[in-house]
């Protein structure tokens, strides 16, 4: 018996028809949301530009002051205002410097103070915000109360005192390095704990809050454990409309003489010492206001890209 062969005829099957077919075909492994949000970026060329742009202009901001051959504070009067060329792509300044050298490392200041202060600003939102959020009641009315309070002053205005404040002429610009990442950390945070307050407003009765609240997880377990992971994409896409802001803000500072102090220099500090030579040498302005406004529109056509590619409303 072992060897008898079972026969099946043809008529005993029949064809599947074509929403049966699409019944039985496998479905492809999920897409996670940041893979989405990925596909969703790639699909943006102004986005993609935009972070390659980010991208050269971070790599020649770390790399050409240290290997170029021409030093970013030696001076040489012999090759004092040159027009840009070969040899000075960007031309030379007053005291014979070359300005593209310069430019970059303005650029590489420029962004060191940028990420770190957001860095701070970010940490201080989440913490904020977080609690804010998910307390709620009496807490969130203090809370905001004070933020709305500290909104009602000009950001300018608090960041301009606090650089008179913290800055001390005559020492080396370390000190000014320090003093304008307080300035503005102590001030770029309330925009991040505001939105960061809002995810969790809208987020804190999910399901799996109230799982975890179940399980007897603690307040800051599930503010830092399960809400603010859920939060990422916004915080994400708020850290890369600061920097742009936090960039201008230097620039700002450094132009009107609060920023960085010699040898030291920054895109802001370019821009203000080139401003004696304007009629007469343009270049040496054109150039750190180029590189400014680069910067600035590159960060802010990415951020907007990132928003539309994490948007989970914008999902399929």
């Amino acid at each position: 018996m072992g060897g008898n062969k079972v026969e099946f005829s043809k008529e005993l099957f029949e064809p599947l028809s074509s929403e049966e077919k699409k019944i039985e075909q496998i479905a492809r492994p999920s897409v996670t949301y940041w893979q989405d949000a990925w596909r969703r970026l790639k699909g943006n060329k102004v986005a993609l530009i935009s972070l390659v742009v980010i991208v050269i202009i971070t790599l020649l901001a770390i790399f050409v002051p240290s290997f170029s051959k021409f030093d970013y504070a030696n001076n040489d009067l012999n090759s004092a205002n040159l027009k840009p060329s070969g040899t000075h792509w960007f031309g030379t300044d007053q005291l014979g410097r070359d300005v593209f050298v310069r430019c970059m490392y303005g650029a590489r200041y420029s962004m060191i103070i940028a990420f770190v202060s957001v860095v701070i600003n970010i940490v201080i939102g989440i913490i904020y915000g977080g609690i804010s959020g998910y307390f709620g009641g009496r807490i969130d009315n203090i809370m905001m109360r004070i933020v709305d309070i500290l909104y009602a002053i000009p950001t300018t205005i608090i960041v301009v005192l606090l650089m008179t404040v913290l800055s001390k002429p005559g020492e080396a610009g370390g000190s000014d390095l320090t003093s304008i990442i307080i300035a503005l950390a102590v001030t770029y945070w309330l925009n991040m704990a505001r939105i960061v307050r809002g995810e969790i407003l809208q987020l804190k009765n999910q399901e799996f809050v109230l799982a975890a609240k179940t399980l007897g997880a603690s307040g800051s377990r599930i503010i830092f454990r399960h809400l603010i992971p859920n939060a990422m994409g916004s915080i994400i896409v708020t850290m890369t409309l600061l920097i742009p802001s936090a960039i201008f803000t230097e620039a700002f500072l450094s132009f009107i003489g609060l920023g960085i102090s010699a040898p030291k220099a920054s895109l802001g500090t370019l821009a203000s010492d080139a401003m004696g030579a304007i009629y007469l040498f343009p270049y040496q302005l054109f150039f750190p206001s180029l590189m400014i406004c680069l910067i600035i529109l590159a960060f802010n056509l990415f951020g907007d890209g990132l928003s539309d590619a994490l948007d989970p409303k914008m999902r399929k």
